[in-house]
């Protein structure tokens, strides 16, 4: 369908506004400038019903008045630099070298975000979707806490979709599910005493060791699942307490990052490390991470580290409309797969049971890195695929 292709003008523009993007800086709760901006751009390409609702989520609008509704949801925050004296282009540069835009955020998922306002333009401009609507949501906070704001939408906004497509990258593949994941907290007690009397204590870091050992071979015997893969547990930061360095350590603390496959839950993955401990002697607490931050607009957002795996069937017809949807922009079938890592979609699916699927721009192995960059074509591809599943969903 043609008339849903942006023209050579829209591509500039929709490229000039994913610059403006990768250029403001939106390190999680502090997303307001780049919520300013994409308001702004929601605006000028003329999408009803525009607001920024309590915990700061930019959404608007395109489409019927009633209807069913398809949400196009892509998250506005990224992670910080960790090092820029790394990165060969300015990691706020968003520099444009052939068909590739380099900066923060450019692969995760700011691509996908400018890919979502313009497919709802090409909507907007052509009168499209017969019948239904699409509601745009950005959302904050999905680094540190995916899920969080898609609920605030949804539970207390009062914003029900029928159908959700997640614009973070797939490398323009079909993804129909992901691993959930736990973020837990292990305190290793032991007893205090001189260094010069290591036998009067009882150090926390050698019960430590014998545990993170025990968890490493529980690592290779966790539940796997013919789609999705085996769950994983990795120990990602270690750290003891002492009254001093020639003192014996009575406290060492881990972190545990628990990725869930099907059929694995929080009180298995609970378990199978009590255990561990309980095999290998160790005293020890372990509990679930907690989240707490107030945003942007001042809501203070609290959430329990615990994030759901989900799967969609392929046979869903949200998939098989996602499905003809990017054949029609991609002239092959794309490739229906999952994403290793967790997104908005372990409330979506995992809590709200909304069916929910996968599409966008970047390849998901560059998110995080290092000069991160995206295809300028497939941006302005995935575009016309939004565009293309409102139609696919309720008619054109």
């Amino acid at each position: 369908m043609t008339k849903l292709r942006l023209t050579r003008d829209e591509r500039a523009q929709l490229v000039a506004f994913l610059q403006d993007l990768v250029r403001i800086p939106s390190p999680s709760t502090q997303e307001e400038p780049l919520a300013k901006r994409v308001l702004q751009e929601m605006e000028r390409l003329g999408l009803r019903d525009i607001r920024t609702d309590r915990i700061g989520n930019v959404i608007g609008w395109v489409g019927r008045e009633d209807g069913p509704i398809l949400m196009l949801n892509g998250h506005m925050d990224t992670v910080t630099v960790s090092n820029p004296a790394a990165w060969r282009h300015e990691p706020f540069g968003a520099v444009v070298e052939g068909r590739r835009l380099y900066g923060l955020g450019a692969c995760d998922m700011k691509g996908g975000l400018a890919a979502m306002l313009y497919g709802a333009y090409l909507l907007r401009r052509t009168g499209l979707p017969a019948r239904g609507r699409v509601v745009v949501a950005c959302v904050v906070q999905e680094e540190p806490c995916e899920g969080l704001a898609s609920r605030v939408l949804i539970e207390e906004e009062g914003v029900r979709p029928d159908w959700v497509l997640i614009a973070e990258p797939t490398d323009m593949a079909v993804t129909r599910g992901q691993r959930g994941r736990m973020e837990l907290e292990v305190t290793v007690h032991g007893r205090a005493a001189h260094a010069s009397r290591p036998a009067l204590g009882e150090n926390a870091i050698y019960a430590a060791a014998r545990l993170v050992f025990g968890l490493e071979l529980l690592a290779g015997q966790l539940g796997d699942d013919p789609f999705l893969g085996p769950g994983t547990l990795a120990v990602t930061e270690i750290r003891s307490h002492a009254s001093s360095r020639n003192a014996i350590p009575d406290r060492c603390d881990l972190v545990v990052d628990r990725r869930l496959t099907l059929g694995e839950t929080e009180a298995m993955a609970l378990a199978e490390i009590h255990r561990v401990m309980a095999r290998e002697a160790v005293r020890a607490d372990i509990r679930v991470a907690e989240f707490s931050a107030t945003s942007y607009t001042g809501y203070p957002g609290y959430i329990r580290k615990v994030y759901p795996s989900w799967v969609i069937d392929e046979t869903h017809p949200l998939v098989t409309a996602l499905v003809r949807a990017a054949r029609s922009r991609l002239r092959h079938r794309p490739p229906i797969g999952h994403w290793a890592f967790s997104t908005e979609g372990a409330y979506t699916a995992g809590i709200a049971g909304i069916p929910t699927v996968g599409f966008g721009p970047g390849d998901p192995d560059r998110a995080h890195t290092v000069d991160e960059w995206v295809d300028i074509d497939d941006v302005c591809t995935a575009a016309e695929v939004y565009a293309q599943l409102a139609v696919e969903l309720m008619g054109g």
